[in-house]
């Protein structure tokens, strides 16, 4: 990627501001060269995501407690850890679905499986364990599931208000206990290792969030502008969305949306010029009385006062055509074409004679 002549990485870089319109972007970069501006057609925002580090089950206190990232690691270098181990315990939704964070990470079940499948393949005397809540291996990742049930893997539900309670001995030996559902009764196991399904937390967007006027949920990840219409693309026309930045999804399922997003970015790029929607707002310029009204109401910030005329100047590309600045101008100075008050009222009279 870095070779290729129309890939420009920067690393080490902040975004400092933003402006212009679909098919004539113009960004401010802060490097370690200096500033950078930057002219671009459509934007991409691709922000990612991060592990969240876990606080309970003893993380951080017992070498023997670790993310699933951690265990891939053990499992790739055929680490002693696990070759020494007879015993390893899978936790899922750890810092997920949570009362402070309610939503579900998506991947962890599945990469949990897969580790207790390699754990199996390694070492089929080892007991592996799968503690979970509701698990989630869907579409064809289920076939993984039917095969960590055939290999042995042994899975044991709980619920929020009955998770797994760990302790350790002076010694750093581990003791687990979980009640089983079925069984009815707490159920013991001392794990050689302890793996925690932690949650797939945002990248932190506030800032940049602000800059590009892109909308997040309650979550901090970035919200389409219709999950079914317009699932890659932002309420702002030429934003895109891809990744982690959306929402937890597995690799495959990034790459997919990462195609959708570039698919929907070629379409703009590979005009000539950009048509907009003819539902625009215009201003009046001999009723504008600079209040700024308009500018304080759009949430998209699109007017600004032209202050060579003295009069607010909206730009017809960037207008979404919500309709907010032309009801709330107190001097009737801005319209929105094709719903004109007289266009309005025809229609009501029309209607009303009908």
């Amino acid at each position: 990627m870095e070779k290729h002549p129309n890939i420009e990485l920067i690393f080490d870089s902040t975004v400092k501001d933003t402006s212009g319109f679909i098919g004539n972007f113009s960004t401010l970069i802060q490097t370690p060269q200096g500033e950078r501006q930057l002219e671009h057609g459509v934007t991409i925002m691709a922000t990612g995501g991060q592990a969240y580090q876990p606080e309970e089950y003893l993380f951080g206190q017992n070498p023997k407690v670790m993310t699933n990232f951690d265990l891939d690691k053990l499992i790739a270098a055929k680490d002693a850890k696990v070759m020494g181990a007879n015993q390893a315990v899978f936790i899922q939704c750890v810092g997920s679905r949570e009362p402070q964070r309610p939503y579900c990470s998506r991947l962890c079940c599945t990469h949990s499986v897969e580790g207790a499948i390699e754990l199996k393949r390694l070492k089929p005397e080892m007991d592996v364990f799968i503690l979970y809540r509701d698990l989630r291996t869907y579409g064809v990742k289920e076939l993984l599931y039917k095969e960590a049930r055939e290999l042995g893997v042994i899975f044991i539900r709980f619920d929020l208000n009955g998770k797994p309670k760990v302790e350790q001995s002076a010694d750093g030996t581990l003791q687990l206990t979980i009640t089983d559902f079925i069984l009815n009764r707490p159920v013991v196991l001392k794990p050689d290792l302890l793996t925690l399904a932690s949650a797939v937390l945002p990248n932190p967007v506030e800032d940049i969030g602000e800059i590009f006027k892109v909308p997040r949920n309650a979550e901090g990840f970035l919200n389409e502008a219709h999950a079914k219409l317009r699932p890659v693309d932002l309420p702002s026309d030429g934003i895109f969305l891809a990744g982690l930045a959306h929402y937890p999804k597995p690799i495959d399922e990034s790459i997919a949306q990462a195609k959708a997003a570039a698919g929907r970015a070629a379409t703009f790029l590979s005009k000539n010029m950009v048509e907009v929607g003819g539902i625009v707002a215009v201003v009046d310029q001999e009723k504008c009385a600079v209040c700024l009204t308009c500018v304080r109401a759009c949430p998209f910030n699109v007017p600004v006062i032209d202050y060579t005329v003295d009069a607010a100047y909206i730009d017809p590309a960037k207008c979404q055509g919500c309709g907010v600045c032309p009801s709330e101008c107190p001097a009737k100075a801005i319209t929105l074409k094709n719903f004109t008050d007289s266009q309005i009222i025809a229609q009501e009279t029309a209607l009303a004679a009908g």
